[in-house]
């Protein structure tokens, strides 16, 4: 990322005003790690070699920062413990929302002011923003969603296009057809004369070779296998479009593309005990490139299920093993799942093992990412 580069710079810096004893710094490399911390793990840097090590140094650093912009920042997310996680999901949207939809200049302000209460002004406006880009995406991606779905089985690549699609949002719309429909998905700003748009593939499917294939229809162009966007005049989208139809058809064969999720190990939910969470966080920090391991457990019990969250998108549960105490089980996405399990069905899970710290309360749970009925 390139918050690394930088304190790699400022790290050589500190080291060659040391050295020569110049005019004394007030500044030290930990002075630094909780903004490499936070740019490393929202810009979905790789976390392995000196970028684990960094954010794993940085980590507790972030959670005490005297930055007021980032103690406003972890304020109004409603975060208390400082992880990955929270990184990914609830400091980093709101720091990223605002230059998604107008300008990243109060990220920038909040991260530099000095000052408390302008921190706690610029804070409000960034989680407000990141509310209206979260509403953005869901109607975005219901607008996208609706033009592509009557291909979607059958079409190997996905592209949906339109003037209401927003330049700063259509990557997370692109990622979400991608997620629901394993295809690579395309989503573009059409505008009078040019037209932006963003892409996201599977692991089959490298989209920026694609894009070099359509290179003499840019204006611009680049990414790598899993993401990419182009400028295109918007004349050329209906060529762009029969070109990456035909590139994807060659590549892909539409009736064997599924989405495989490997697991680590095969576990009964008597082995989810403390004892594992604390040898497990051995292998934190977790993130791109180093993810949480996958455990699978077959033939699990369903004490309760029921659709949670504002539109009943995710699925809560209790589940459990016979003799075993029940367990918490949160599956997001899977809202649909709440009418189609009972009482003492038997299902197999996918999932990972994680602390869930919630009004005060501490329980063990399962993040589950894929569920079907027991064979």
């Amino acid at each position: 990322a390139g918050v690394g580069l930088a304190f790699k710079i400022a790290q050589g810096l500190l080291t060659v005003n040391a050295r020569h004893n110049e005019r004394r710094v007030e500044l030290t490399e930990d002075d630094l790690l909780d903004l490499v911390t936070l740019g490393t793990v929202a810009d979905l840097a790789p976390l392995l070699d000196e970028n684990r090590s960094l954010v794993a140094r940085g980590l507790p650093h972030l959670q005490t920062s005297a930055r007021p912009g980032l103690k406003a920042l972890i304020d109004i997310s409603r975060t208390t413990s400082i992880d990955t996680t929270a990184i990914g999901f609830a400091l980093g949207p709101r720091l990223n929302a605002v230059g998604r939809l107008d300008h990243a200049l109060n990220a920038y302000k909040l991260l530099m002011t000095t000052s408390s209460g302008e921190a706690e002004r610029l804070a409000l406006d960034l989680d407000l923003r990141n509310r209206e880009r979260q509403a953005l995406t869901k109607d975005l991606f219901e607008l996208a969603r609706a033009q592509v779905i009557d291909r979607a089985k059958d079409a190997p690549i996905l592209i949906a296009a339109a003037p209401e699609f927003k330049a700063g949002v259509v990557g997370l719309v692109a990622s979400r057809l991608t997620e629901e429909f394993y295809r690579p998905a395309i989503v573009i700003e059409q505008g009078p004369t040019e037209s932006r748009g963003s892409c996201r593939s599977i692991p089959e499917f490298h989209i920026t070779r694609a894009l070099d294939q359509c290179a003499d229809l840019f204006v611009r162009h680049g990414g790598h296998a899993a993401a990419a966007g182009f400028t295109i005049e918007t004349a050329r989208l209906d060529e762009l479009t029969r070109r990456l139809l035909d590139i994807a058809g060659r590549e892909l064969n539409v009736a064997d593309l599924q989405p495989t999720l490997p697991i680590d190990a095969e576990l009964s939910l008597h082995a989810l005990k403390p004892e594992l969470f604390d040898a497990l966080k051995q292998l934190e920090p977790h993130g791109y490139a180093n993810p949480q391991p996958i455990f699978a457990s077959r033939r699990v019990n369903v004490v309760e299920a029921r659709a949670v969250g504002a539109d009943g998108s995710h699925l809560k549960m209790r589940v459990n093993d016979d003799g075993c105490p029940p367990m918490d089980a949160i599956a997001f996405r899977h809202g649909a799942w709440a009418g189609r399990l009972h009482l003492g069905d038997k299902i197999d899970l996918a999932y990972t093992f994680e602390k869930n710290e919630w009004q005060g309360r501490t329980a063990f749970q399962l993040n589950v990412k894929d569920i079907k009925l027991a064979g």
